[in-house]
Order: C-alpha cells, then structure tokens, then sequence
C-alpha cells in the first residue's frame, strides 16, 4: 500500500471496529448508521451489522459485517455522492 492509497481513507475513520470501545468508534459507528439509514445507536448492533454486510457484499467486499477501512471508504463515497 503506497502513501498515496491512505489518503482517501475518511477523517472519520481510524481503524477497524468490531465493537466501539471509545468516543472516537461510537462517533464512527453513528456516521456510518446515517450514511446506511439504520437506527442511530453508535452500537454495532445486528441492523448496523446487516447493513455494513449487504453494502459489502453490494461493492464485492467480504462480507464481514465490520467497518473496516474498505468498508469505510465506500460508505464516504455514498456520503458524497448523496450528500447524507
């Protein structure tokens, strides 16, 4: 991965959730549940956790169900281009 790959990665995004343990992670899981339309808990709960899979699985990711940073790159991209 060159330097040039990490730049487009979202300021709202540090480092791969599986359960927010900090401010920071619950403020990420909330961004990603407005840009995805589930219910705004900052928790990853099993709505969050099927939507985060079904977006995956929409942009050929693994399907996981964690944000990790590719999943967060495209949750941006639906951001910008909907402007959520």
């Amino acid at each position: 991965m060159t330097s040039h790959d990490r730049d487009d990665i979202p300021n709202w995004f540090k480092r791969d959730i599986f359960r927010p343990t900090t401010a920071f992670e619950h403020d990420a899981v909330l961004h990603a549940q407005r840009v995805l339309r589930c219910d705004e808990t900052g928790e990853m709960d099993e709505s969050t956790i099927s939507h985060l899979r079904g977006l995956q699985a929409l942009f050929g990711l693994p399907t996981t169900g964690i944000l990790d940073e590719a999943t967060a790159k495209q949750i941006e991209r639906l951001r910008n281009q909907y402007a959520v």
